[in-house]
């Protein structure tokens, strides 16, 4: 499988860039998960997931070919729309 090296923005991988494997189309997935196991120092608490979706990179694209980086999504919802920053919505 290949991978692509794509950068991450907010959260706790603010200023990361991490090989993700893409999928048949040559896409990243448009939602990255990263679980995140609770303190094994006998403090507790739940394990949480850190979500991020995938968004264009502004003023990234050329013909035929767009970037893509992660943005964190701090409420955990992966349903935010997607707005592409060349079209005029």
């Amino acid at each position: 499988m290949k991978s692509e090296d794509i950068p991450f923005v907010g959260g706790p991988l603010d200023g990361r860039t991490l090989p993700v494997l893409t999928t048949a189309t040559g896409n990243p997935p448009k939602v990255y998960r990263v679980p995140v196991p609770a303190h094994e120092d006998g403090a507790g608490g739940p394990d949480t997931v850190l979500v991020y979706v995938r968004e264009p990179v502004p003023g990234g694209r050329t013909v035929g070919f767009v970037r893509w980086r992660y943005v964190f999504a701090p409420d955990g919802k992966a349903g935010r729309n997607l707005r592409w920053p060349w079209s005029k919505a």
